[in-house]
């Protein structure tokens, strides 16, 4: 799926407004249309020896939905449920230990609290959660006596997320026609302007009062991710994601995608978007309510998201959309999400 080009200079955009500008059009209707959409599931197995095949997949996958799946991804299953168990853990700390790590705005670190407002929904989203970005975690980590082990299974993991993900951004590089490592050297890791993050996402059980209602509303109201690229980890049976593909959010018709644990689910973001010249959609996406026959209990997901170090220049190849740093671009798009 591809955009129309912009017909002249004035009408190129800077910063992050036009994304911006998406989300609040889709207002705070939560909309109950839904319609099967094929998430294609992409196998990682054998990477290097299928890696062009691997590619094509990945790049239909992405430019169909902005959606797809991944197996085959080398992640182990007690590796996940560490990660995990270690976010349930964390947010059942008492709230006055968490609040000893609240988020750092402008540095995407630390503890939030129903503090997200997205721009569609002017409402804060039903969640805490736990960012964790590695330039910026000193004395956001919970002492040692109270979570053993924590700063360990999360750093460990968050650095196979990095790996995987620039598996798979490598292939998008190659298409798009930049060098196979060109993603890989704007996220370096050991880079103090190093910007991607690692989230813990607690969603709350339904109150009691809102349960049996067909249509309650939202956890997280529609929004696209700010990044490159995210993936998404989730637990069977916690369903809720919805996508909305780009070109149809006028319709709201919303596709659920099953949470599965044996898959991690992607979607590109409004950075690599804008890297392609919209060859690759940064689409809609939320997470519903549970419904009358759904789980009321909590959800949980962790995501990490690729997000550009602070002084890559975001420029796309045809010049549809003004450069900008990815440290402009990320402080508009947190501005504009924990306003206040």
């Amino acid at each position: 799926m591809t955009t129309e080009p912009y017909s002249k200079p004035a009408e190129r955009e800077a910063g992050a407004g036009q994304e911006l500008d998406r989300e609040r059009r889709m207002g705070s209707q939560t909309g109950t249309a839904t319609v099967a959409r094929d998430i294609r599931v992409v196998d990682l197995t054998d990477f290097e020896a299928r890696r062009a095949d691997i590619t094509a997949e990945l790049w239909q996958a992405a430019t169909e939905t902005g959606f797809f799946q991944l197996s085959g991804h080398g992640l182990e299953p007690a590796g996940i449920d560490a990660a995990f168990a270690a976010a349930g853990a964390y947010f059942d700390l008492p709230a006055g230990i968490k609040s000893r790590h609240a988020l750092r705005k402008g540095l995407n670190a630390g503890w939030e609290y129903r503090s997200q407002v997205r721009p569609s929904t002017g409402t804060p989203d039903e969640k805490e959660s736990y960012q964790l970005t590695r330039p910026h975690m000193e004395g956001l980590w919970p002492d040692e006596s109270e979570l053993p082990g924590f700063r360990e299974t999360l750093l460990d993991f968050e650095r196979r997320c990095h790996t995987l993900a620039h598996q798979v951004l490598s292939c998008f590089a190659e298409r798009l026609g930049f060098a196979r490592d060109f993603f890989a050297r704007q996220h370096d890791p050991a880079s103090p302007l190093h910007q991607s993050t690692l989230r813990l996402l607690h969603y709350y059980a339904v109150p009691e009062q809102a349960r049996g209602q067909a249509d309650g509303g939202w956890r997280a109201g529609a929004h696209t991710d700010f990044d490159c690229l995210t993936l998404l980890f989730q637990r069977d049976g916690q369903d809720g994601l919805q996508v909305c593909p780009g070109k149809e959010a006028d319709s709201r018709a919303w596709t659920p995608v099953p949470a599965r644990g044996d898959l991690i689910t992607c979607n590109i973001g409004d950075m690599l978007m804008r890297w392609s010249g919209d060859l690759l959609p940064s689409n809609f996406h939320r997470v519903a309510t549970p419904g009358p026959q759904d789980d009321q209990g909590p959800r949980y997901s962790i995501a990490y998201f690729a997000q550009a170090d602070r002084d890559a220049v975001i420029a796309a190849p045809d010049g549809r959309h003004a450069p900008i740093t990815a440290e402009e671009y990320l402080r508009q798009r947190i501005a504009a999400n924990f306003a206040g």
